[in-house]
């Protein structure tokens, strides 16, 4: 540490599907957060950390705001109030064309209650072929609350993140750094690989499926081969039905070989080991409502 040391606890809110783990990664310039086109991809809270010279950011990237219909979507929702509740500021992240809906007013009444600073980011500007609907979403959004800042951004192209990260560079704080610099996140090996293999799944299957699937690692194991590092993972993926095992598996096995090798790829260039990945299907019929079960798939 030195005396011009500083750091900032950053959440970053917002309803599902808004983009808020793309502008994770893009803060951190890796990836830590998995992302895919499906509301509610994450599931736990996700820590995330960018050292720039003196200054060191920490982001928890959190679940989109929703109404829970299951234990799980509970776990999840509680997960945003613990985030807010313990930050020095948020960036709230919404899209262009996206309504203000009472998910937003409530997420935002709790920041009110903890007099918490927010950014509000406006996402997805790439898309927009009349830049002019902008200036009108800054007219709703700011007739609701009182934003520090108001940043329009692409978390997918990267435009507009140096600008947003001023802007969150004002609520650090002297004093010191609280995890070592060269660190982006805080998650296990165990952790990461199982949410890779739950990526794959959200960008190969539609409909329900992905939403009933559970990922736990049971093993890592490293060994070596000649002068090769390879890591053998263990990996059972859980869902809600028969039916749904089926779709997984697919004909002959296809679909969950897509899977384990979409995985695999992306394991070896993280890990940067050779992989050997395993997975298997087990069938638990509403896990999603069944706490003993929740907890052992790490949703505690």
């Amino acid at each position: 540490m030195t005396n011009d040391s500083k750091s900032a606890f950053i959440a970053i809110i917002g309803r599902p599907n808004v983009g808020k783990s793309t502008l994770l990664n893009q803060l951190v310039g890796h990836k830590v957060a998995i992302v895919s086109d499906k509301p509610q991809t994450t599931r736990n809270r996700i820590m995330g950390v960018k050292t720039i010279g003196e200054t060191q950011f920490v982001f928890l990237d959190t679940p989109g705001a929703h109404r829970p219909q299951t234990r799980l979507g509970d776990f999840m929702v509680k997960s945003i109030s613990e985030a807010v509740s313990g930050v020095d500021a948020a960036v709230y992240v919404t899209q262009t064309g996206s309504k203000i809906n009472q998910e937003d007013l409530n997420l935002l009444e709790q920041c009110r209650q903890q007099k918490l600073p927010v950014v509000l980011a406006i996402n997805k500007t790439d898309t927009l072929k009349d830049k002019s609907v902008l200036l009108s979403m800054i007219a709703e959004w700011t007739d609701i609350y009182c934003f520090e800042a108001v940043v329009p951004i692409s978390a997918l192209m990267g435009d507009g993140i140096k600008e947003l990260a001023d802007e969150i560079s004002k609520f650090a704080f002297k004093g010191p750094h609280f995890f070592p610099d060269d660190m982006v996140s805080d998650q296990p090996e165990q952790t990461i690989a199982a949410e890779l293999v739950r990526e794959k799944i959200l960008c190969a299957l539609r409909e329900e499926v992905p939403h009933g699937v559970a990922v736990v690692v049971e093993s890592i194991k490293e060994r070596t081969s000649g002068d090769k590092i390879i890591l053998d993972i263990e990996a059972n993926i859980f869902c809600e039905r028969e039916s749904h095992k089926g779709i997984l598996i697919g004909k002959q096995g296809a679909m969950l070989r897509r899977i384990g090798e979409a995985a695999r790829i992306e394991m070896e260039s993280l890990f940067d080991a050779k992989v050997n990945l395993q997975c298997w299907i087990k069938v638990k019929e509403d896990w999603r409502n069944r706490q003993g079960l929740l907890n052992g798939f790490g949703y505690k």
